[in-house]
């Protein structure tokens, strides 16, 4: 005689197929949070990923800030270091979407996505758990940064709140990159291609931008674009609120960087976010 065992039910129940936003929005949040531990613990059983994610910042600071430090000007009063840091806080939120993409080009690459579309989950969770593993890697990578800058001698002359308020807009700059590392993950051929398509556009965002130097001390028209980058608005922002050497200039991007630090990185969701969602739609069919 042969006995059926029946399975227990789920601890972990389908999310409605209908019911009110606030429902839908908490199976979201719940599946989306699921996801980030599951990007996390990734990066958790993969030493070799620890190891460059904390050790590129620490070469940024002392390649740049020793070696080339020597021979750059800086606007004013004030050490190259304590000029540089800002743009090197940026510039590796900005090489941090390589990660992302390669993150996602894998995923999609080994059919990750047709996987967890056939699981009770919501289709959103996919991308808002890389966007908040992001988030969490990108306060670890600042917390890195800050501390060898101190180790250098950088310090923020402002109050903690101008601080804080400065590490705001570099980790709302990282979300809005993270967002376009999404999109070029997803719309890579391959993992191997990711290098190939981030590469050629970050290094020239980095090279015209004022991480290195001032937009004042370039020619005129090229100051101009390096003024207008998203990077400079960011990076121009958070050396006004460390109080560090750099700040102003006579154009109405240098004087408004405050505004642009925003608006820039907000712009930059609004308009990739969507595409990157549309993307992943069309994978997942």
């Amino acid at each position: 005689m042969t006995t059926a065992v029946q399975r227990p039910a789920s601890a972990d129940p389908a999310p409605p197929a209908s019911g009110g936003p606030l429902t839908r929005l908490g199976w979201a949040v719940r599946d989306g949070w699921a996801m980030t531990g599951r990007n996390m613990w990734h990066v958790v059983r993969s030493p070799e990923e620890i190891i460059l994610y904390f050790s590129l910042p620490i070469m940024f600071v002392l390649v740049f800030g020793y070696v080339f430090g020597s021979g750059m000007a800086v606007p004013g009063e004030g050490s190259y270091r304590e000029f540089l840091l800002p743009g090197v806080f940026v510039m590796t939120m900005l090489y941090g979407l390589g990660a992302t993409a390669s993150s996602v080009a894998f995923d999609a690459s080994r059919g990750v996505v047709d996987r967890f579309r056939s699981m009770p989950m919501a289709r959103s969770a996919l991308l808002t758990g890389r966007a908040g593993a992001d988030v969490i890697r990108a306060l670890l990578e600042m917390a890195t940064l800050v501390v060898c800058g101190l180790l250098v001698g950088w310090r923020w002359r402002h109050g903690v709140a101008d601080a804080l308020a400065a590490v705001a807009l570099i980790l709302l700059l990282r979300m809005a990159l993270t967002w376009i590392g999404i999109l070029l993950g997803l719309a890579a051929p391959k993992p191997d291609a990711v290098g190939v398509i981030v590469f050629p556009l970050a290094f020239p965002l980095t090279a015209l931008s004022n991480v290195f130097v001032a937009p004042d001390l370039m020619p005129d028209w090229l100051g101009a674009i390096s003024a207008w980058n998203p990077l400079s608005a960011t990076v121009a922002a958070a050396r006004e609120l460390f109080g560090n050497p750099g700040v102003g200039g006579e154009s109405w991007a240098a004087q408004h960087a405050l505004l642009l630090a925003v608006g820039w990185p907000v712009l930059l969701i609004v308009v990739v976010a969507p595409l990157a969602v549309r993307r992943y739609q069309r994978l997942s069919r």
